[in-house]
């Protein structure tokens, strides 16, 4: 099992999520998370290189998360913050440094939103990086105002406990609390957090898991239909989670399988291997967003980078 994903009952409140006042927190959150305007943006295309990019910078944040004993609300925050800065900037030139900057700056962000202890930034662990701390604070900024300090965003966990509690699993074992904390961060690995709303992605989940793939979609709908509060999803939404959901916990047994050929290579190295294999940039898609520019000078001291984001 992953290490991001063994302790997921210190994170998640399994409550009994059935009284009213449940009800109108859950209705608080839904509202709150319309109020982002989340949408499928088809048009939003990442270049190669930089799917590869985010891959290893979700594989750092949930690495970090578990060396902080961060929740997987903060985790799953920074990779939205993360997202949405890539829909509104384009990092050009395959800077891969750029990009772990980035993830530094929005997990130290998510951090600030979410947990009661936040770490200094000289602590967070940068690897192969040296990046002062003055250099992530100014990245902070402009990931603040690129997102107009919008920050204040839902995640799946805040309706993990509600869905739960309504689809009728009483203390769940601990190995399907597991899978949906696994489903979820297998989906976006592959997909931005832009592409699904997390109530949506927290509904679809919890009704994977809870019916284990039985559910007809004619089901699923009767299932939704007996949540009051799934009047606010769109139904297709759901499905198509749902369903991708179930494509892509395929997907992952298959790479399971494969590696047991190749013991000495993870999933995450896999799709590394075949990221690297095509390093084409979608340019016509990238120069639809603002982008980032870095002298070489300022890559190569690795200091003064965040004097040249603009």
């Amino acid at each position: 099992m992953d290490d991001e994903i063994v302790d997921e009952h210190s994170f998640i409140d399994i409550g009994n999520g059935s009284s009213p006042a449940e009800d109108d927190y859950v209705d608080t959150l839904l509202a709150k998370e319309m109020s982002f305007g989340f949408r499928n943006d088809k048009s939003l295309v990442f270049g190669n290189w930089v799917k590869c990019a985010r891959l290893e910078a979700i594989a750092w944040i949930l690495k970090t998360r578990a060396v902080f004993g961060f929740g997987f609300q903060t985790a799953y925050l920074s990779i939205m913050y993360f997202d949405r800065f890539l829909s509104r900037r384009a990092i050009t030139n395959e800077k891969v440094w750029a990009v772990r900057l980035l993830a530094v700056a929005c997990l130290s962000l998510a951090a600030k939103m979410e947990e009661l202890k936040v770490p200094a930034l000289s602590e967070f662990p940068v690897e192969d990086f040296n990046f002062e701390s003055k250099v992530i604070q100014r990245m902070e900024l402009l990931v603040l105002n690129t997102l107009e300090w919008k920050m204040g965003s839902t995640t799946p966990f805040s309706f993990i406990p509600y869905f739960i509690s309504k689809l009728s699993i009483e203390s769940p074992p601990s190995n399907k609390v597991s899978q949906i904390v696994e489903l979820i961060w297998v989906l976006i690995r592959e997909r931005s957090t832009e592409n699904h709303r997390p109530s949506v992605v927290a509904a679809a989940t919890a009704i994977l898991a809870a019916m284990d793939d039985r559910l007809t979609r004619k089901a699923l709908e009767m299932k939704m239909n007996t949540i009051s509060q799934c009047r606010y999803l769109e139904i297709e939404d759901v499905v198509s989670c749902y369903n991708l959901m179930q494509e892509l916990r395929l997907e992952k047994c298959r790479e399971e399988a494969e590696c047991l050929k190749s013991p000495d290579l993870s999933p995450t190295q896999m799709k590394s291997m075949d990221c690297s294999s095509n390093s084409s940039v979608t340019s016509a898609i990238a120069s639809k967003r603002k982008r980032l520019n870095f002298s070489n000078c300022d890559e190569e001291c690795g200091v003064g980078e965040a004097k040249r984001l603009r």
